[in-house]
């Protein structure tokens, strides 16, 4: 991921995922690696083919001999690009998880905490209302695939919310980045 991903901010979004697919592959007890390599790898291409993604990535990870498992959940979590819908539970999993991290990164960053630690689903939802608040998240594929995946929508948003808190610190959504209050000069 590293050789082709170089925005941290990518990165840290494919974390996310990576997470929550791993917390999902528990509760449905399926092969937590898979789904954990599914969610770390699903948009390693797009910083470099963004208006491809995922086809060049799916066929890299098929010529690098990914599991065609995994291949088949890339294709299937942007299906309106490649065709391929999601069949498996493992492709329902990286689907849901993918548009909802970027909206719960986005609420939890506005949070004077600037973390996921103190970040409820009911925070999330009121700011999934507001429709000019990470405006590049796409509410109706977010009910969309938890409805696939066949989770209630606030309970697949705290599930997904206390899955990045297993990896907050690498998400810097711990906290420790967050602002000084008013009269803190952060100088200790």
């Amino acid at each position: 991921m590293h050789h082709y991903v170089e925005s941290e901010s990518l990165r840290r979004h494919m974390y996310s995922v990576e997470a929550a697919c791993r917390a999902y592959a528990r509760k449905f007890g399926e092969d937590e690696e898979l789904f954990g390599l599914a969610g770390l790898v699903h948009d390693f291409d797009y910083e470099k083919r963004p208006d491809e993604h995922p086809l060049p990535g799916a066929e890299i990870l098929r010529e690098e001999g990914y599991p065609e498992e995994v291949v088949h959940a890339v294709l299937a979590h942007y299906s309106a690009r490649s065709g391929v819908e999601p069949e498996s539970v493992l492709d329902r999993t990286l689907h849901a998880c993918d548009e909802v991290t970027g909206l719960i990164t986005a609420a939890a960053l506005v949070r004077p905490s600037r973390s996921v630690m103190d970040l409820e689903s009911k925070s999330v939802m009121k700011k999934m209302k507001d429709k000019a608040f990470a405006a590049g998240v796409d509410r109706e594929e977010v009910r969309h695939a938890a409805e696939q995946l066949g989770v209630d929508l606030r309970e697949h948003v705290q599930f997904v919310i206390e899955a990045m808190r297993e990896v907050a610190a690498v998400l810097g959504l711990d906290g420790s980045a967050a602002k000084p209050s008013d009269g803190d000069t952060g100088t200790g």
